[in-house]
């Protein structure tokens, strides 16, 4: 084991960032807060957050996108959050390490707490490997995505048609690395063009139609 490099350890996760099609930058903000703190504790193998302070600290101004940035960094292996749901005791994050030839940062002035030790090079060819879906081997693999993610077949279609058109291309242009997260984000605009196609017609019908006579007596 071996005291965390900071340098290293930034560097190599932004590399990681940028090859992370899943992430956006609420996600790489709220890290960086997580980091930080982790940072003041010297690097422990855990510690506790508050969840104020680590909102206010990456600019997160809504609960739900922090728990939801949270567990997504946590699946996506970047950390371990162990959340809490006692209100006088904070949430417990395990930073895992990257950019070291240890898999866990160590405070020289606390006891090792007994968490497993990951080779980093190992972690991050694992994280690698696991987003690096180029495009799905068939349409029954989108189908059932979509149905797991409770979206209906027709929009899988339409998913698989428009991609498997243009040769699995973001833009038409960039090769694909993960379709699983573009899917997602097919999902989440047409949630967005569903919203303001619903919006726009509420707008309408406060809009009256009937052109009113001014040449009528009252």
């Amino acid at each position: 084991m071996a005291e965390v490099n900071y340098i290293k350890h930034l560097n190599a996760v932004f590399g990681q960032f940028s090859k992370d099609s899943r992430l956006n930058p609420t996600h790489i903000s709220l890290y960086l807060a997580f980091f930080q703190i982790w940072n003041y504790n010297r690097f422990r193998d855990s510690f506790h957050v508050n969840r104020d302070d680590i909102m206010k600290l990456s600019k997160i101004g809504s609960k739900s996108t922090y728990h939801r940035c949270t567990k997504e960094l946590h699946h996506y292996k970047y950390l371990i959050y162990e959340p809490s749901h006692n209100p006088f005791k904070g949430s417990i994050i395990k930073m895992l390490i990257f950019g070291t030839t240890s898999g866990q940062a160590v405070d020289l002035g606390v006891p090792n707490q007994g968490q497993a030790l990951v080779p980093s090079n190992k972690h991050i060819q694992t994280l690698e490997n696991s987003y690096k879906l180029p495009k799905p081997k068939n349409e029954i693999e989108v189908l059932d995505f979509f149905k797991k993610e409770n979206w209906p077949e027709l929009e899988a279609q339409k998913f698989y048609n428009h991609y498997q058109a243009i040769g699995w291309k973001v833009g038409g242009k960039i090769k694909m690395e993960n379709w699983h997260a573009s899917a997602k984000n097919w999902m989440l605009k047409s949630e967005e063009m569903k919203t303001e196609k619903e919006v726009s017609q509420n707008q309408d019908n406060l809009h009256t139609v009937r052109n009113k006579n001014y040449n009528q007596p009252l």
